[in-house]
């Protein structure tokens, strides 16, 4: 006959404790991959799109400084971007914000239209969790196409430019994708956010704030606020959770 003291059976509860524990940890990563293969299957033809947009533009701006080198020379490159502060690569400046927009809208505006939202939400995981794994998703795929902007750019401009100046062209095109990562997550509040009133009250706030990183020309014109944009940033991609909550308690029009 086996006997069970009270000591070996709190062993015992405690083991069955951490095996639910780590079943339960492995099934919330395998939600979570799988949130994110959905989105996948869900963006992947926008994201295709995107990192083409994005790599046009960037040749096309590096085709451009190539031309005036190969009219001139790298010399008189130089002294235009001193001189009539440009740093060619301008028409970069509005891509960023769009993909971001378009990643965002090919995202959230299925899972409103098509009432996809309220069943993700009541998937077998945390639902911040889930927010977080799709908004994550978005988020990574844009900083992989920005990160491949400025790879490009790098390697082109550090052999053909001054190292001060390739930092110039650089810093420049910082706040354009931020305004981008901005575009993303104010888009993602907007569309998840279920009234209209509110839709057209955030539309504003988004507008004016994104507007704000595109006021001034000037080459490194933001450089003193970078981190403080980045941090706003941050701030901003939370936002979503506030229509989401909205969502969860019915508001509607």
């Amino acid at each position: 006959m086996i006997y069970y003291t009270p000591y070996s059976t709190t062993i015992k509860t405690k083991q069955i404790k951490k095996h639910n524990n780590k079943l339960k940890q492995a099934n919330n990563n395998n939600m979570i991959s799988s949130i994110f293969y959905k989105e996948w299957i869900k963006t992947r033809r926008i994201v295709w799109l995107c990192l083409f947009i994005s790599l046009g533009f960037v040749v096309y701006a590096l085709m451009r400084i190539g031309r005036i080198i190969e009219l001139r020379d790298a010399a008189h490159l130089w002294e235009i971007i001193l001189t009539k502060e440009v740093v060619f690569i301008e028409s970069l400046q509005y891509i960023p914000l769009l993909l971001g927009v378009l990643l965002a809208n090919a995202q959230y505006v299925p899972e409103i239209q098509q009432k996809r939202l309220k069943l993700t939400l009541h998937l077998p995981v945390n639902q911040k969790k889930i927010i977080i794994t799709m908004g994550a998703y978005g988020l990574l795929c844009l900083l992989a196409i920005y990160l491949l902007n400025f790879v490009w750019l790098w390697i082109y401009l550090q052999q053909v430019v001054a190292p001060e100046f390739t930092s110039r062209i650089l810093l420049t095109a910082m706040p354009w994708h931020i305004a981008g990562i901005l575009g993303y997550a104010f888009t993602s509040w907007i569309c998840i956010e279920p009234t209209w009133k509110y839709r057209v009250a955030n539309s504003l706030f988004a507008v004016g704030f994104i507007r704000f990183l595109f006021l001034n020309k000037y080459p490194e014109a933001y450089n003193s606020v970078l981190w403080l944009l980045i941090l706003l940033s941050i701030l901003f991609v939370g936002f979503i959770w506030i229509s989401v909550t909205r969502f969860k308690t019915g508001k509607q029009d």
